[in-house]
């Protein structure tokens, strides 16, 4: 018996194959499918195809069978298991970081994989309207887990957001091309759901799985006093028993069931398995930090605004601050003037530095002009010798537990409880709050005709571009709740 989704799978294969579209960059691609989803389908779907026959080259560790999937998963997570208490041990023993140099090293990072991180789930999102499929609930949930059940503190996104925000690392747009091929890749698995179901299980069957380096990068990241909740989050999701990763091997059983052809489905299920393997990915991004040419990096840009900021007094070098700055190229020489006229004193606490002091302090002429993430690259720049090797330092901080009573923490905290737990499907007698747009989309779904308009609507605000918004966070809830109605 042909199921449903693959008539309707072959139908818009033969139409999108009479209409080919080029295949767009994974950067362009990732903010029109923010942006405007419907007005890049096309270029979604042969991105899409584009990525299948790249993966296809990588080697893919899965069983042979679907039934040896749990036990090799249990397996896996055992092997991780070990590894890390390996690593436990050995960082008790004195063995250095592993991963991260120093704090910037760290913000570095979190900054690098932010495109991946901001669209975390979306890969499901087009699975919402099969809410009436019982087979399709273990993929659904992940993904209402995914998006906290509708709860801030619980949402990947609003997580990953308030954690760039903490640290000034907002500004991650003009990231090289091969950091947006996983986001762009999520978001085109986002709004193809039907035409790549089995790429989408397979895939989320691969990202499910618990990786050694998501477990060193929240203790060093903990370690180095940066918030890890993100990532220690998804180490609990994501377990074998009863997490994400039991309910991905779960849905592959249940809708390879579905298929016509379950071979042929599983066929495309690992094609989707090895999508997780393609552009730049958490041991890459780390790998690819130099502390000086992210600098210097830092420096050329605000060249571009600061090169005719300066008075001629400014002189460095013999040669005026606004000379340095005409030409980004000049910037490596700049940084060396600095040291040589004594302005930057390498290996020494900050404060000794004159030009560390015009940026921080009570009278800092330069207030303001570096955020915090670009005051932490030079920060630990400046306390590094100029010959040492940066992996020589492992210059120990306060962890972030240690500084959990700080004023920015009881911030968070306060900005965290601004998002009241709502009713589902209720009337309210007047808007005293301010929030119209909640009582508006209560009283759409309350007169809708159906359960199926109003799942309809609600998954409508629960996609990957609007779900951590406060209607977004909303709609999940009440989603959350019909569902299971």
């Amino acid at each position: 018996m042909t199921s449903t989704y693959a008539v309707d799978s072959q139908q818009r294969a033969a139409a999108r194959d009479a209409r080919p579209a080029q295949v767009p960059a994974a950067r362009a691609l990732y903010f029109s499918l923010l942006d405007d989803p419907a007005g890049c389908r096309a270029a979604a779907h042969a991105f899409l195809q584009a990525q299948i026959g790249l993966a296809r080259a990588e080697p893919c560790e899965l069983p042979d069978a679907v039934w040896q999937l749990q036990g090799w998963i249990q397996g896996r997570a055992e092997s991780v298991g070990i590894a890390y208490r390996e690593y436990l041990a050995a960082r008790k023993n004195g063995a250095p970081r592993r991963y991260f140099t120093n704090k910037a090293h760290a913000l570095y990072f979190i900054k690098g994989v932010a495109p991946t991180k901001l669209v975390d789930g979306a890969w499901l999102y087009g699975l919402l309207r099969r809410w009436d499929d019982p087979d399709f609930h273990p993929l659904i949930k992940t993904y209402l887990e995914e998006l906290g059940d509708g709860v801030p503190d619980k949402n990947h996104v609003t997580l990953y957001r308030r954690l760039l925000a903490a640290h000034g690392c907002e500004h991650w747009d003009a990231l090289p091309e091969d950091h947006f091929v996983q986001g762009a890749i999520q978001l085109a698995l986002a709004h193809h759901a039907d035409d790549f179901l089995p790429e989408v299980v397979g895939y989320n069957l691969g990202y499910e799985q618990l990786p050694l380096h998501l477990l060193i990068t929240a203790y060093e990241l903990n370690e180095l006093g940066i918030d890890p909740y993100y990532f220690t989050l998804h180490v609990t999701v994501d377990n074998a028993g009863s997490g994400h990763a039991h309910k991905a091997v779960q849905a592959l059983r249940n809708l390879m069931a579905q298929s016509s052809d379950p071979a042929a489905f599983f066929g495309r299920v690992l094609d989707g398995y090895r999508l997780n393997d393609l552009g730049a990915c958490t041991t890459s991004v780390i790998g690819g930090f130099d502390l000086e040419a992210e600098l210097v990096e830092i420096f050329s840009a605000k060249a571009a605004i600061g090169k005719n900021m300066h008075s001629d007094y400014c002189r460095v070098g013999g040669r005026s601050v606004n000379d340095w700055l005409a030409d980004p190229k000049q910037i490596p020489a700049f940084l060396t003037a600095l040291e040589d006229a004594g302005w930057i004193q390498r290996g020494e606490d900050v404060e000794h530095s004159r030009f560390w002091r015009l940026i921080q302090g009570e009278r800092a002429e330069m207030f303001g002009v570096f955020s915090s993430y670009e005051q932490q690259v030079l920060h630990d720049w400046i306390a590094t010798p100029r010959a040492a090797s940066a992996t020589a330092r492992t210059t120990r901080v306060l962890s972030h537990r240690a500084r959990q009573r700080t004023l920015d923490s009881l911030t968070q905290h306060a900005q965290r409880g601004g998002y009241p737990e709502r009713g589902l499907i209720r009337r309210r007698a007047a808007d005293t709050s301010g929030d119209t747009e909640l009582h508006q989309l209560e009283r759409r779904v309350a007169d809708a005709a159906g359960k199926p308009e109003a799942m309809a609507m609600l998954a409508r605000l629960m996609s990957p571009s609007v779900h951590h918004t406060a209607v977004g966070l909303m709609a999940t809830r009440m989603y959350s709740q019909l569902l299971d109605a």
